[in-house]
């Protein structure tokens, strides 16, 4: 298996400051995913953090449950897009952020990797029944308004209610 430096795919092009992160993701209405099964069922991770570390240890900020995962398996890290500032994306690293890989690797959509930039359902497999799934979610509304489909107004015909108290009776 080919060696390869897990700091420099970390540390490659993330040289951003990222102090008001949270009020960016609010202006453009992005929210990151992560729903993750493992032996202990289903849990979903919203991202808003700059980097997460995911394994077995009870350090790591998502934590996977199961023999096959190793201790620090997978490193998340947001990086900036190049065409807009105040959007997003995350890369998985196999290993931990000192550039230990994992003993099992990354299985993303399908393919061995050490390193993916994450796109919507890109599916990752960590080992035996242990995989996540990515979601970007974007809303491209403005903030402050409100779509039509989140109240749900159903008109009722005043004849029909007198046709209800007649069966209730």
């Amino acid at each position: 298996m080919a060696r390869y430096d897990t700091k420099q795919i970390l540390i490659n092009q993330s040289s951003t400051d990222f102090s008001n992160d949270l009020s960016m993701a609010a202006e453009i209405n992005e929210n990151h995913l992560l729903i993750i099964e493992d032996d202990q069922g289903r849990k979903e991770f919203s991202l808003e953090q700059p980097v997460y570390s995911i394994g077995r240890d009870r350090e790591c900020n998502i934590r996977l449950m199961s023999q096959f995962v190793s201790r620090r398996h997978a490193t998340l890290v947001r990086l900036p897009r190049e065409h807009n500032t105040y959007s997003y994306y995350y890369r998985i690293v196999d290993g931990d952020a000192k550039g230990k890989p994992s003993s099992n690797g990354l299985m993303i959509n399908g393919r061995k990797m050490p390193a993916h930039d994450l796109k919507n359902e890109d599916e990752i497999v960590f080992g035996p029944q242990v995989r996540a799934i990515y979601y970007l979610l974007r809303n491209s509304q403005r903030l402050g308004q409100t779509d039509s489909s989140e109240y749900d107004i159903t008109l009722i015909n005043p004849g029909m209610t007198e046709d209800l108290e007649d069966l209730v009776d």
